[in-house]
């Protein structure tokens, strides 16, 4: 004999699942921690203070027509 299945709730746990799975997908291709989006943020900062600090000094009016 066959088992009685709710069809309500069969579509309510496939309908989880699904979005579980989307969730886990958008997790692995958007997410990022605080602490690396962090570390990022300090990076960019560095690298950005040590471009300028490359920079050579030259006159304002140089170069312009």
């Amino acid at each position: 004999m066959a088992e009685i299945v709710n069809l309500r709730q069969a579509r309510k746990a496939r309908d989880r699942k699904r979005a579980e799975q989307q969730a886990a997908e958008n997790r692995a291709k958007f997410g990022r921690t605080k602490a690396v989006k962090k570390k990022q943020k300090l990076d960019d900062a560095r690298d950005a203070s040590r471009l300028d600090g490359a920079r050579r000094e030259t006159d304002d009016n140089e170069g312009i027509d």
